[in-house]
């Protein structure tokens, strides 16, 4: 997959339509109310992939690795048995590391790449608030996603109440993270209630995809996606040639 363009979060059929409407380049799936990487029903993952169809790439959350990795397995399996109907199997699946500092978390990824259906790819997931997540610092997750053979890395925040991405760490680090995860060859999507306006800053960052949610939503986060800001996003990236 080329890893490209303004990702959008959506949470059911009706929003990944809009999400679809709007220009997204890429559709993932998650419950926001679940956390920053919530996972949905399979129920919902499978409706959401029939109404992308061959349309676009999706992704989908999968929560955090302190769930478990039966947890995340059986996730990841329900997801897929979910795709009746013709449904295009997904690009990715990503797991947070919220609360896994100083624990095996690497073995737990390894061995959750060795249980879940083949051809479903493992997208690497750091938060930039690693310190406030208990998570592992961003280093040390690009090197495990290059050791682990993931073709993409997400950067994120855990906490959505305080500063988005920007706001969370310097410029200059999230770059340095960028160009670390580049030069193991991985594709970066940088997150963290980017804001319509924080698009050109992020993509000046070297991120290969922008990942969106409360921008794009009717009354925040938990709202419903808005297709016309959808356009927007779109709009304001292809201005600065990350659709290119």
């Amino acid at each position: 997959m080329n890893w490209r363009g303004l990702l959008v979060s959506v949470r059911n059929a009706a929003e990944a339509a809009d999400a679809l409407a709007g220009g997204a380049a890429i559709v993932d799936v998650k419950e926001p109310l679940a956390g920053p990487l919530g996972a949905a029903s399979a129920a919902e993952i499978g409706a959401i992939a029939r109404e992308v169809g061959e349309a676009r790439p999706w992704t989908f959350a999968c929560g955090e690795l302190e769930d478990g990795v039966d947890a995340i397995v059986a996730r990841v399996g329900g997801a897929v048995d979910a795709l009746a109907g013709g449904a295009v199997a997904p690009a990715a699946f990503k797991v947070g590391l919220a609360g896994m500092a100083g624990r095996p978390w690497r073995d737990a990824l390894a061995a959750i790449r060795g249980r879940v259906p083949g051809g479903v790819a493992h997208a690497a997931v750091a938060y930039a608030d690693w310190q406030r997540a208990a998570a592992p610092p961003p280093a040390e997750v690009i090197k495990a996603a290059h050791a682990l053979g993931c073709g993409v890395l997400l950067i994120d925040t855990f906490d959505k109440q305080s500063a988005g991405l920007l706001g969370t760490a310097p410029e200059r680090e999230i770059a340095g993270w960028v160009a670390r995860a580049h030069h193991h060859g991985l594709a970066v999507a940088l997150a963290g209630r980017v804001a319509l306006a924080e698009i050109p800053a992020v993509m000046a960052l070297g991120a290969d995809v922008v990942a969106l949610r409360s921008a794009v939503c009717s009354n925040g986060r938990h709202g419903p996606v808005d297709r016309r800001l959808v356009a927007d996003a779109v709009a304001i990236a292809s201005a600065g040639a990350l659709q290119q």
